[in-house]
């Protein structure tokens, strides 16, 4: 793979028929895609290019897809991902979402249902922005927040680098500064839907925020039980 190139996907599905089908599927719908049937040749493609998502089949012949998932991150700790998976038990489920998985699709599943959910992320990491807003950073009390670098700054000089997801739900908390955020309109601006599993990640992603936040005594994520979130600055 030429290393300046930079594609969509990473699809790493060991069994031939379905990584086959499922990457000219994509391609057919305009994905750029690199098909790797097995961790050790992920890691390579990786290593040698940029990917926007990273998907993942749990179970590969020579590594756990959580494993690789993990060496990845250690690459690069802002990559995206989505599992393939058979198993559909809550704690394998909530495996991956721990590890900041955007999604968590079970097999079998349909090609349009998968398309969606990619389009549907695809799309919000190229959302038109105007170019001042981009450049912007936005002050959280004594905290800087810069988008466009994924970057959270607190005043003793410290960097946190955000991950794609992180950087999307704080950024979308922060344009609604003060005011409630419905996770229902939450799940569906970032997930596509409201899945019960997609919740817990939600929820999740929300936890790690407020971790970062919690140096900054007048800036909070108040949650309200049965409808949303407040990012409350009393600043």
């Amino acid at each position: 793979m030429d290393r300046d190139k930079f594609e969509d996907i990473l699809l790493v599905e060991d069994e031939p028929d379905l990584g086959l089908v499922l990457a000219q599927y994509l391609r057919l719908k305009g994905i750029r895609v690199h098909w790797s049937p097995s961790a050790e040749m992920a890691l390579e493609a990786y290593a040698a290019g940029s990917f926007r998502l990273v998907i993942i089949d749990v179970q590969l012949p020579d590594k756990n897809g959580f494993e690789l998932a993990k060496e990845i991150q250690q690459l690069n700790k802002q990559q995206a991902f989505f599992f393939l998976t058979a198993h559909q038990q809550k704690e394998s489920r909530m495996q991956g979402l721990e590890l900041g998985a955007i999604d968590y699709i079970g097999k079998p599943f349909e090609m349009e249902e998968l398309m969606l959910k990619i389009k549907n992320f695809l799309s919000i990491q190229t959302e038109t922005i105007e170019p001042e807003l981009v450049a912007e950073p936005i002050k959280l009390g004594n905290s800087t927040f810069v988008k466009n670098r994924m970057l959270l700054l607190t005043e003793n000089g410290k960097q946190t680098k955000l991950t794609v997801r992180e950087t999307d739900i704080l950024d979308y908390l922060i344009l609604h500064k003060n005011q409630l955020v419905l996770k229902k309109d939450m799940l569906q601006r970032f997930w596509g839907d409201t899945d019960y599993f997609n919740g817990k990640s939600l929820e999740v992603f929300i936890s790690r925020i407020r971790k970062l936040l919690l140096t900054e005594p007048h800036i909070r994520i108040d949650t309200v039980y049965g409808a949303g979130y407040i990012l409350v600055d009393e600043g």
